[in-house]
């Protein structure tokens, strides 16, 4: 699991995007509104959620897991 170093506050599509799990806003958005996404190994549907420190943002995809982990400067 990679940490990604952010500065808070920060919601749940913006931390998608800049974690590189998705190529622009609006795939992070699609990813998800479909459930494709997990914080905290619970699917997380609001793209405004806000992450704290230590956070884990997974995506889930049919291959595996890529996790990250929301590290605040």
């Amino acid at each position: 699991m990679d940490n990604i170093e952010v500065t808070l506050p920060i919601r749940l599509g913006q931390f998608v995007k800049l974690a590189s799990l998705a190529d622009s806003g609006a795939q992070a958005r699609e990813m998800i509104e479909m459930g494709d996404i997990t914080v905290n190994g619970n699917v997380e549907t609001r793209r405004g959620h806000h992450l704290h420190d230590g956070d884990v943002v997974a995506l889930q995809l049919p291959q595996g897991e890529i996790a990250v982990k929301l590290v605040a400067l």
